[in-house]
This record gives structure tokens, C-alpha cells and sequence, in this order.
């Protein structure tokens, strides 16, 4: 038997993994002790494995996350009024699967976009697809794609993601295009996909933010109502690192 043929042959297949530890075991005499059966197992389960961790590569990367956050990292230490029972009921992702929105509040520097971003990135872990954005960014994106025909295109992007997360809402004005815009893309995620929002303005003032009271209602309506609620409050997590550092 070719052995060399064969490995040749998994790889033209696109069976990396599968072809890697292949060769291991003929090279450095690996699982010699294994049934057929079982090497047979090996072989297919570490080619999975290994597409898996791609698939999750994939999805990190073009979820645009701001920086690395990991759910273990958690600080359920710093008064915040962070319930570490809510947080972690949250981290089992069934929010997700049910369609529900998270909605994450608080003064600047107490940690939401950590929250949202950890859950982001436990979401991208389950294979969901996630996008981040800064909603002003989103606002600057939205234009850009009018301006260059692709609308329609960007919009669908963002419907189709099983999670969406807008951070800092509320710091920049809406005009009539994006008003629209944000209405079209909560209208199409109703009931279908979830979406996490993080701001420092508390939700009894988004309407007025919104503007444009029809519009403002009909966003609302879709977005809050169906929510999960964490209101933080205290002092800036951000500063206390300052002044430890």
C-alpha cells in the first residue's frame, strides 16, 4: 500500500487534519496499539475537530470584536449590581435560540461592553453568527452603503447573523437615514434573530433619542419589550484600573 499516495489524496480532498495525523502516526509509530476501528475514529474525529475550530476561527474574525473576552474573566466581586445567576443563565445562550434581545445599560466604564462582547464570544464558540459593531460605526456604515449602491446588501448582512450587538447606543444623533435603517434592521430581526444593546442612557430615554415619535414607537415596540434587562451601576471600573496602575 502507497501510503504516501494516500496522505497525497487527503490532502488534494482538503482532509488536513485527517492527513496530519496520518502521517504522524506512520512517521512516529502513533496508535500502533489501536483497532481499526478506532484509528478509522481517530482520523475522522480530529479532521471534525479540526474543521470545527475553523468554522469558529471564521466566525471570530468577522464578528469584529474590539477585544478578547472571556466569560471565565468575569468580575462578580466590583458592586455593580451585576447578578451572577442572571449573567451565567445568560451564558447558556437559550436567549439566543428563543429569539430574545439583551439589553445591557449603565454609566460609562462599568464593564457592558465586556458583558456583551463575553456573550458574543461564547455565542461564536456554539457556531452562531455574530457581528459587533459601535453604533456610530454602524451609522457611518449605513451612509457609506447608500452612497455606493450596497444597501440593500450591508441590511441583509446584518438581518441574517443570529446575534447583532450594538454598542454605546444613544451618543450619536439619528437622521431621518439611519432612524430608517435602524427601524428596518430591528423590524427584520423581530422575532427572528437577537440582538444585545449596550448604552449609557437608560431605556425610558430612548424614545426621545430615537425621535420621530411614530418610528420611535414602532422600533421600541420590537426591541425592548421582548428583552432581558442588566442595569449596572457605581463607579467606573475603568478608573479604579487607572488609579491601581
Amino acid at each position: 500500500m502507497n501510503t504516501q499516495s494516500t496522505i497525497e489524496k487527503m490532502k488534494q480532498l482538503k482532509l488536513f487534519g485527517m492527513s496530519e495525523i496520518y502521517h504522524r502516526s506512520l512517521t512516529e509509530h502513533l496508535f500502533t496499539s489501536h483497532t481499526t476501528d478506532e484509528l478509522l475514529a481517530l482520523l475522522v474525529d480530529t479532521e471534525w475537530d479540526r474543521r470545527e475550530n475553523r468554522k469558529i476561527e471564521n466566525l471570530h474574525k468577522s464578528a469584529g470584536f474590539k477585544f478578547h473576552a472571556e466569560a471565565s474573566n468575569m468580575d462578580y466581586t466590583t458592586q455593580r449590581n451585576l447578578d451572577k445567576t442572571v449573567f451565567e443563565r445568560l451564558l447558556t445562550l437559550q436567549f439566543i435560540k428563543q429569539r430574545e434581545n439583551l439589553i445591557i445599560t449603565g454609566p460609562s466604564g462599568i464593564g457592558k461592553s465586556f458583558l456583551a462582547q463575553a456573550i458574543g464570544q461564547s455565542a461564536v464558540k456554539n457556531l452562531f453568527k455574530t457581528s459587533y459593531f459601535n453604533t456610530g460605526k454602524l451609522n457611518e456604515e449605513i451612509k457609506l452603503s447608500k452612497i455606493q449602491g450596497h444597501y440593500i446588501k450591508f441590511l441583509k448582512k446584518i438581518q441574517q447573523c443570529d446575534l447583532l450587538i450594538m454598542e454605546d447606543f444613544g451618543l450619536h444623533t439619528l437622521d431621518n437615514h439611519t432612524r430608517q435603517a435602524l427601524f428596518d434592521i430591528v423590524e427584520e430581526r423581530h422575532d427572528r434573530r437577537s440582538t444585545i444593546i449596550t448604552s449609557q442612557f437608560p431605556v425610558k430615554t430612548w424614545h426621545e433619542i430615537i425621535g420621530e415619535s411614530t418610528i420611535a414607537d414602532a422600533i421600541l415596540d420590537r426591541l425592548v419589550f421582548n428583552s432581558h434587562r442588566i442595569e449596572l451601576n457605581g463607579d467606573s471600573m475603568r478608573k479604579k484600573k487607572k488609579l491601581k496602575g
